[in-house]
This record gives C-alpha cells, sequence and structure tokens, in this order.
C-alpha cells in the first residue's frame, strides 16, 4: 500500500512541473521576436502540461487505491486539480501567442508572468512544506504572501490596460492584447486559488 510520503512525493512533483511551466512561458515572453526559440519554448510548455496531467492522474489513481490517505481525498482530488490547473492555462496562454499573431510582446506582459513564477515558486513552497504539519504557520504565511502576489498582479493589469488603450491605436493589436493580459493575470488567480485549498487542508490537520 502507498505510504503518506508518495502522496507529498506527488504533490512536490506536480509544484516542480507547474514553476518549470511558468520559468518556460516567462523565457518565451522574452525571447518571443526569435522564432524559432519560440517554437522550442511552446513545444516544452506541452510536454510540461502532459507530464502534469499524468502526475494528477496517477496521484488521483493512487488515493483511490489507498485505504487510508494522509489528507481527504477529496482534498487530495481538488488539490491536484488546482495545482494542474495552473499549467493547463499557461498552456492556453502559448497557444493564445501564437494564435493571435501578436506584433510583439510589451514588457507588461512580462511583468505580469514574472509575477504568475513568483507565485508558482511561493505555492511550491508551500506544498514542499505540506509533509509535516508543525510547518502549518509557515505554509499559511507562504499562502498570504501569494494572496499579496496577487494583488500586485492586478495592480499591473490595471496600469498595462490603461498605457494599452491610451497608446495603442490598431484595434487588433488591442484586442489581442487586452486577452493576454487577462489569461496572464488569470495565472496569478489560479495560483491563489490553490494557495486556498492548501490553507483549508493545513487548518483541517494543524
Amino acid at each position: 500500500m502507498p505510504g503518506a510520503g508518495q502522496f507529498f512525493e506527488y504533490f512536490d512533483k506536480l509544484a516542480d512541473q507547474l514553476v518549470e511551466a511558468h520559468r518556460v512561458l516567462v523565457e518565451l515572453l522574452k525571447r518571443f521576436d526569435d522564432l524559432s526559440a519560440r517554437k522550442r519554448l511552446i513545444a516544452r510548455v506541452d510536454e510540461i502540461e502532459k507530464s502534469a496531467d499524468k502526475t494528477t492522474l496517477d496521484t488521483i489513481a493512487m488515493a483511490q487505491k489507498t485505504f487510508v490517505t494522509p489528507i481527504d481525498r477529496d482534498h487530495i482530488h481538488t488539490l491536484v486539480n488546482g495545482l494542474d490547473d495552473v499549467v493547463d492555462l499557461i498552456q492556453d496562454v502559448a497557444e493564445a501567442l501564437v494564435l493571435y499573431d501578436l506584433q510583439g510582446v510589451p514588457r507588461e506582459a512580462v511583468q505580469l508572468a514574472e509575477l504568475g513564477m513568483m507565485s508558482a515558486e511561493r505555492l511550491r513552497h508551500a506544498v514542499n512544506l505540506m509533509a509535516n504539519w508543525n510547518n502549518a504557520r509557515s505554509i499559511l504565511q507562504t499562502c498570504e504572501e501569494i494572496d499579496r502576489l496577487e494583488s500586485d498582479a492586478d495592480r499591473v493589469m490595471r496600469s498595462a490596460m490603461s498605457k494599452l488603450f491610451r497608446d495603442e491605436e490598431d484595434v487588433k493589436q488591442v484586442l489581442k492584447l487586452k486577452a493576454i493580459y487577462e489569461l496572464l493575470e488569470e495565472l496569478t488567480d489560479k495560483c491563489k486559488d490553490a494557495a486556498k485549498i492548501i490553507e483549508v487542508v493545513v487548518l483541517d490537520h494543524a
């Protein structure tokens, strides 16, 4: 029968995949004008997304086969799906960058992606601490940091939108960039959602 530690290893693995996907997305945005790099990085995002899907399914399958799980089965299901949702959204952003045929990537888009990566890194830290409930206070503090990063992303988003509508004269580009900004800002929302799940789990066990 799987031990409790195996579940936390799966959680850690999925959190690692989430951070790696964010890292690749930031690089993609920074090197968007390099066509060969763009194709390679988008392909890498796809690889990570498939791996994250497998980790999610493997974790849920293990929970179904295990008589006693370290946390409630519903919480396991909700947590891994919450983490996987972030990776799925990163893939959506990468695909949108190609489908929308952008002329370039503004600095504000990179800023939003970097805030998303910071949120992902804090999320991974919180997940890594879950193997020991004595870390409850640190986990909750880390989740608060993710909440603050989401607020920072909101501010960057508002500033980016204001500049976009003020300075961009091409209506098509306005619509395309608006959609990209919204997707990037949603990444921090998804990280916050996952952090809320972790908070619930911690408060149930601490």
